[in-house]
């Protein structure tokens, strides 16, 4: 253990390397950052908050923390379509965090700035009497007037899904409580899906001009499709039976068919949810196939402004919840 710096050699010695690329950061000697003037680009921002206990475990890798933190606002820039530009991230840890773990958290975002291509910019940081808390602030760059919305689902638009969806929400359930019939590998492969998400940053760029409305999987399927739904004035026929499933997932869903509520349900996938006008069909297959990365039509989006879920059996879905809100599970 190497103790605990004062609050400017903290900044100097861990977040200012992080700014390196990003010539008006400043290597964060000044009040603000200086973003030059991009003609024909807008930019996109996003914020996200984490605090432990809340949106971590307690004792989770501080590396991991740093990564979470980091994508979760990466893929809210994916859904609009936005390219990575940079960051600002406000901490606010207790006196108990020492350098070790700042350390470490640090080398969470370095990794992620390399394999994303994004830079700190800024921030701040305080101490604070209360659990670990971070905020990043992310800004990312899109052609003018082509972001995706999630306002633009129209009738007969088909909705996809990237990736494979419900590991993370299951995942969390594994860190919970004894998940029958699994293989410590799957389990901690569900796990992983949790404490690391994979921001499809190549994907929301690919989608500009074809993605008639967009959202990242944060708060569950069902509730993210209805924002959607809310925001386009247009409902949607989701198909239970045609949702890509992982093999662990799988797995767990033989033993335990009623988790298919929780697939739906739970959050932190962080995948991207979207509706293409049917014409456009052919083109999602080739994106699929050049980022090599499942691309599903689940359902159609209908003009009766309600979700309707079909289950595999074909009777209507009743979901008792759908989706995790700021905190609490939403009832309906």
């Amino acid at each position: 253990m190497t103790g605990r710096s004062d609050e400017f050699a903290r900044i100097s010695r861990y977040l200012a390397p992080l700014t390196e690329g990003f010539p008006g950061a400043f290597g964060l000697t000044d009040d603000a950052a200086i973003i030059g003037p991009m003609s024909d680009r807008d930019i996109v921002a996003t914020t996200d908050t984490m605090v432990a206990g809340v949106h971590f475990m307690s004792d989770e890798r501080p590396d991991l923390i740093a990564a979470k933190l980091l994508r979760v606002n990466l893929s809210d820039l994916a859904a609009m379509g936005a390219a990575p530009l940079a960051y600002l991230l406000n901490i606010a840890l207790p006196a108990s965090i020492d350098d070790d773990w700042l350390g470490a958290f640090v080398r969470g975002l370095a990794a992620d700035q390399a394999a994303f291509g994004i830079t700190l910019a800024g921030g701040d940081s305080v101490t604070t009497p209360g659990p670990p808390t971070f905020t990043v602030t992310a800004l990312g760059t899109v052609k003018c007037g082509w972001a995706i919305r999630r306002s633009g689902a129209r009738p007969d638009d088909i909705v996809y899904v990237s990736g494979t969806i419900g590991d993370a929400a299951v995942g969390l359930e594994c860190l919970q409580r004894e998940v029958a019939g699994l293989t410590p590998e799957t389990r901690d492969e569900l796990i992983g899906r949790y404490r690391l998400p994979r921001p499809r940053v190549g994907l929301g760029g690919r989608l500009v001009g074809l993605a008639s409305a967009a959202i990242d999987i944060s708060d569950g399927l069902a509730a993210d499709l209805t924002h959607i739904l809310d925001a386009s004035g247009v409902g949607a026929e989701l198909n239970a039976a045609a949702l890509p499933l992982s093999e662990a997932l799988k797995a767990v869903l033989a033993r335990e068919p009623d988790i298919l509520t929780t697939v739906l349900a739970g959050g932190d996938d962080y995948e991207l949810l979207f509706t293409v006008a049917p014409g456009y069909a052919a083109r999602i297959v080739k994106i699929a196939t050049d980022l090599s990365l499942p691309l599903t039509p689940i359902g159609r989006i209908v003009t009766e402004p309600k979700l309707r879920i079909v289950a595999p059996d074909g009777a209507e879905l009743k979901l008792a919840r759908k989706g995790w809100v700021h905190g609490r599970k939403d009832s309906e």
